[in-house]
């Protein structure tokens, strides 16, 4: 029963891309859905997005290892960067009506500004997309009692979640996401009720983490856990804030004031939801501490899904791997669109000329079946956690794209030349501490992101010694 309910979720949600693919008559559609989003579907795509394999299964693995303390990037950073993009970045630039944030760099800098970040955030979408590809690997493998082997279900999800989103662009997400949204909640809700139940009650749940320890969130007065603690938040809480899916459901939204609620009504709902499954993990503990004993060391995501099967009834592991399947393909297609995008827009675009939109459209599909089978490739080969893969790929737009966009919006003395320096200065220095000192007193992406501030300063207050672009700027 539980395998024919995901073959039927499956095939509505290709339906459901299939049907969006309707409403995309040109770029913009494909893209930013029209702008025409309302509020409803604006707060879904962004909470549905984000919700994703990391949320469910990595971290509640992480807390049942590390405890509070080892989740600050997610759903702490997570949910303040969603918050922060819509009250102090979402007004600004609705304002300026741009197809990509790589536009943005454009603009108020230069081409080769634009270049580069583009393809900043293009590489740091790779572990994040990979991480969802995992995730679906990882559930077909359960429910079909490993007759679809690991390898196997991540090809099919990459394939499942290629298949609509190709047709539909973010339409198609944006339509998908509502669904997935209201699977989510009810699932979880409901899930959460019967796991809390079965480990002696919420009330239970929460005094015995506390006990453990789990309840320990700020660091120690220890130089090295403090800035460890900062690198971490930092990382997902600003690195995230420069990326095309946040800046895609700012730009869907049918007017500003839509975009600023959306996002910060997105990231609340995500902060209260992402401690449903770390309490469902820890409740394991309580139901069965042999499995997790046996599975902690080099199985943790497994966890949460094993202890679904083997200790709820049939419609409770419906409901969950509904939910876990949904929120993995919303953040998979979104993840999956988001870099292409970018990759067409601001990298390829201005080499093949004033192409129609059909031509353009095409483009743009055919970047998207091509970033989906790198991603396929890269997570066959990693042995990261979804966690960690998740993790470190807001590391690059830390150090290289977000000072500039920043700066850019909020000091009038910005310049191209201060873009230039914070992102040579930024990802230079974040890259020597990886190379040299990765488990230093210094986590390399914060240590990044103060050099990336520094080159800004310098650059802008100094004369001039890059070329001028060309370009037409936009002011902060």
């Amino acid at each position: 029963m539980l395998i024919w309910f995901v073959v039927i979720y499956l095939i509505i949600a290709i339906g459901i891309g299939l049907y969006a693919a309707t409403k995309v008559h040109n770029a913009r559609d494909y893209v930013v859905a029209g702008r025409a989003l309302p509020l409803y579907m604006v707060t879904a795509t962004v909470f549905a997005t984000w919700f994703g394999s990391e949320t469910v299964l990595g971290t509640s693995a992480t807390f049942l290892q590390e405890g509070l303390h080892g989740i600050v990037a997610d759903p702490f950073g997570a949910s303040l960067c969603l918050v922060f993009a819509g009250l102090f970045f979402a007004r600004k630039l609705y304002r300026m009506n741009l197809l990509t944030i790589g536009d943005y760099y454009r603009l108020r800098y230069s081409r080769s500004v634009e270049v580069i970040t583009s393809m900043a955030i293009v590489i740091s979408y790779l572990g994040w997309v990979s991480a969802q590809i995992t995730a679906s690997g990882l559930v077909f493998s359960l429910i079909s009692n490993n007759q679809i082997s690991l390898h196997q279900g991540m090809l099919l999800g990459s394939a499942i979640v290629l298949v609509y989103t190709i047709f539909g662009g973010m339409w198609s997400i944006a339509l998908h996401d509502f669904l997935q949204m209201n699977v989510i909640l009810v699932g979880m809700l409901y899930i959460g009720y019967v796991i809390s139940g079965d480990a002696g009650g919420l009330s239970h749940v929460v005094q015995h983490a506390r006990q453990d320890g789990k309840f320990n969130f700020w660091p120690k007065a220890d130089a090295a856990d403090i800035l460890g603690f900062l690198g971490a938040w930092v990382t997902m809480m600003l690195g995230s804030i420069p990326q095309q899916d946040v800046f895609q459901r700012i730009m869907s939204a049918k007017s500003e004031t839509v975009a600023v609620q959306g996002s910060v009504l997105g990231g609340v709902m995500y902060f209260l939801f992402a401690f449903i499954p770390i309490t469902l993990g820890y409740a394991a503990t309580l139901i069965d501490p042999a499995m997790v004993q046996r599975l902690i060391g080099n199985h943790p995501q497994h966890i949460l899904p094993e202890l679904i099967l083997h200790h709820t009834p049939i419609f409770a592991q419906i409901m969950f791997f509904g939910a876990l399947l949904s929120s993995i393909l919303s953040t998979a297609s979104a993840t999956l669109l988001a870099p292409s995008i970018t990759f067409t827009e601001n990298v390829i675009k201005p080499f093949i000329g004033q192409w129609g939109e059909r031509h353009l459209l095409l483009v743009m599909r055919a970047v998207v079946v091509l970033f989906a089978a790198v991603v396929a490739w890269y997570a066959l080969g990693t042995n990261n956690s979804i966690f960690n893969m998740v993790e470190n790929a807001y590391k690059v737009t830390l150090v290289a794209a977000f000072v500039p966009l920043a700066a850019g919006l909020y000091w009038k003395r910005a310049t191209n030349q201060g873009a230039v320096f914070a992102i040579v200065l930024g990802t230079s220095a974040w890259l020597w501490l990886e190379i040299t000192r990765p488990d230093g007193i210094w986590p390399p992406q914060l240590f990044g992101l103060l050099m990336s501030l520094a080159g800004m300063l310098v650059g802008s207050l100094l004369p001039d010694v890059l070329p001028k672009p060309r370009e037409q700027h936009v002011r902060g």
